[in-house]
């Protein structure tokens, strides 16, 4: 007759109480484990940050702008001009309308509501994509009276392309006879207050 089977090692020797707490230690252990790959999943499943200011709003304080001076923001991964035009600058504005493409804003590069010679909601403040309408380039801020060849004698300011030589006023209107087919585009933006911008969306109704 065989002989039952007896100590050999302590694997074949422990009691039932024995083997359920090495089984709860086992799950225990195992749950563990598994909500350390949990939460990392859970994190690349939240959004980045620059996945949410690519697609949402942009709030901009613009108090500490002054007068002639530009800061960028990005909206959506491209960059957002934010200039403080002064009352000089405002003053070339009409001066040049024989010389530009659509003075009038004519095609659909701005909202309705900066559908007008300064193309902004308020005339002092421009706020415009600074991407050059004919293939992505990045335009540069030319001041009136530079030396650049590339703007002519009479320039009054404003943003000149170095990559095909497009040439736009302080309101981001392209000259005539240039590469680039339309004005600089005006993103949908409110004042959230007199020195905040919401750059992405129409004013609430």
């Amino acid at each position: 007759m065989s002989q039952p089977l007896t100590a050999i090692g302590p694997t074949f020797c422990q009691s039932g109480s024995e083997r359920r707490s090495l089984l709860y230690a086992t799950a225990a252990l195992g749950g563990v484990a598994m909500l350390g790959v949990a939460v990392p999943m859970v994190s690349t499943l939240a959004p980045s940050e620059r996945a949410k200011a690519q697609g949402a709003s942009v709030e901009v304080d613009i108090s500490g702008v002054p007068p002639g001076g530009m800061v960028t923001v990005e909206w959506r991964g491209k960059p957002v001009w934010i200039v403080r035009r002064t009352t000089d600058t405002l003053a070339t504005l009409p001066k040049q309308t024989s010389q530009l493409a659509d003075p009038e804003s004519h095609k659909d590069q701005q909202p309705e509501y900066a559908r007008n010679a300064h193309r902004s909601v308020k005339p002092d403040v421009f706020v415009a994509i600074g991407i050059c309408t004919h293939l992505g380039c990045s335009p540069s801020e030319v001041s009136v009276g530079s030396a650049n060849p590339s703007v002519g004698n009479d320039w009054q300011g404003g943003y000149f392309c170095p990559c095909h030589g497009s040439t736009f006023d302080a309101a981001g209107r392209v000259f005539k006879n240039k590469p680039a087919p339309t004005n600089l585009e005006v993103p949908p933006h409110y004042y959230a207050s007199d020195t905040r911008i919401v750059i992405g969306e129409n004013a609430p109704a």
